[in-house]
């Protein structure tokens, strides 16, 4: 007998993603920080560093021309767009940017632009040759996004036909004129979602691409994005680190829910720092204290994509300065080695691969849930098993691994282990274990 068609179940994501999406991982660069030059070509410098290190996709923060009138500071915000089909000359000319993108695929990496589509500059071109695009105060003048401190930049109306076909022939020019492989878009959800889901398909009739949205709105998976950012995921770390906060709300406030009601293949972005919390909220040590690294681990294992904000790996322990010149100041961290070692990992186990493609968090339970978090990760007999105590008291945990028994390596010290049925492990403050194994048929 055919099943009723109303009745059978359909996939929620209905876009498909770039293969090489699949184990992908992202860093952010803020090109006027990330060098002393503040350049496109300071940048290519660093590639063969961060492919090694494991990066897969190159994020730039914009890299339009800033606006002038009603600037912010001396330099001004990059999100202050002056003119969509051009770079900023503090940074170089269109023709370093194209070197900086063949540079990029030359070392198998990919590049995403930042894209602010929700508003521009005072004095961007747009706003005298077609006033009518943008959104009015009831005095009539143009006006910054309501309730937020934008003074420097005007927003835009979607309800104008002309304005989506513009905006969308400004997001194509860069994919056809410079090979680039998508864009991370600037408050996406300000932005109506129909004109997401055409750009998504317009842009896919030229290459595939991966969209990247500032924004938690699981329908923005459906039609137009791969990823959107893992704001909450981050606000409860932040807790648990800081205010002692327990795990529970981390696995039942935060998880039960995550996989539950998010679609199994929509990537979240998951991160512990990054430009608006770096310049506006504190750096990274401020925000996680002694529980950083044991935050690393566990944002970059569960499922998601992780982010590394440039200078991370580095230590960065200042917040940067947005709208003047303030270089990272590179040395070396063992965060860097931690990076490199999930990273390397995510790319070979399938268990830690990204959407379907990789295994759902499963929760391992424990004795000590209000302190310590366990789970695992298994997809097509790979397999990642993860213990991390998330308080600042020691844990003699046992764990019910009953279902997970067997020979793994554990990540950080190499160590080869047998986990039994219920193991007994000692955690000190913060600290975290992590086992893995490959499947012992080699796949074809």
């Amino acid at each position: 007998m055919q099943a009723d068609k109303r009745y059978l179940p359909e996939n929620y994501v209905e876009i498909s993603h770039p293969d090489w999406v699949k184990n992908a991982t992202i860093y952010e660069v803020n090109v006027r920080q990330f060098s002393q030059e503040g350049t496109f070509k300071a940048v290519e410098k660093q590639l063969s560093r961060l492919k090694k290190m494991g990066i897969d996709i190159i994020w730039l923060m914009p890299i339009n021309p800033i606006g002038e009138l009603h600037r912010k500071g001396t330099l001004g915000s990059y999100y202050a767009v002056k003119d969509y089909l051009s770079v900023n000359p503090e940074f170089g000319t269109k023709e370093d940017f194209r070197r900086l993108v063949d540079a990029i695929h030359r070392k198998g990496m990919r590049v995403i632009i930042d894209w602010v589509a929700n508003h521009t500059s005072w004095d961007n071109p747009l706003a005298t040759l077609h006033p009518e695009w943008y959104k009015k105060s009831r005095k009539g003048t143009f006006q910054s996004t309501p309730w937020r401190d934008y003074d420097d930049i005007i927003d835009l109306d979607y309800r104008h036909p002309e304005l989506r076909k513009y905006m969308t022939s400004a997001l194509k020019y860069w994919v056809k004129e410079f090979d680039i492989d998508g864009f991370r878009c600037d408050i996406a959800a300000f932005v109506p979602l129909d004109f997401w889901e055409n750009v998504r398909a317009e842009l896919d009739e030229i290459k595939p691409v991966f969209m990247l949205a500032e924004a938690e709105d699981r329908e923005l998976h459906r039609k137009a994005f791969d990823a959107t950012y893992n704001w909450t995921l981050w606000n409860i770390l932040h807790q648990i680190a800081i205010n002692n906060v327990s795990v529970k709300t981390l696995s039942e406030a935060y998880i039960a829910e995550h996989v539950s009601i998010f679609p199994k293949d929509g990537i979240r972005m998951n991160f512990i720092d990054n430009h608006d919390k770096n310049s506006w909220e504190g750096n990274q040590y401020l925000n996680f204290g002694a529980a950083l690294k044991a935050a690393t681990v566990f944002t970059f294992l569960m499922d998601g994509m992780p982010l590394v904000y440039g200078g991370q790996e580095a230590g960065l322990d200042r917040s940067l300065s947005f709208f003047e010149r303030d270089p990272i100041e590179w040395k070396t961290s063992e965060l860097q080695e931690i990076y490199s070692l999930i990273f390397h990992l995510k790319h070979k186990n399938q268990a830690l691969w990204n959407g379907t493609a990789g295994g759902e968090m499963v929760r391992i339970m424990n004795d000590k849930m209000d302190q310590v978090i366990s789970f695992v990760r298994e997809k097509n007999g790979d397999k990642v098993l993860v213990m991390i105590n998330l308080s600042k008291e020691n844990a003699l945990t046992q764990f019910d691994t009953s279902f997970d028994k067997g020979m793994y390596n554990e990540l950080f010290t190499g160590k080869r282990t047998k986990i039994t049925s219920t193991p007994i492990i000692a955690l000190a403050p913060w600290e975290y274990l992590v086992y893995h194994k490959k499947a012992k048929v080699l796949r074809q």
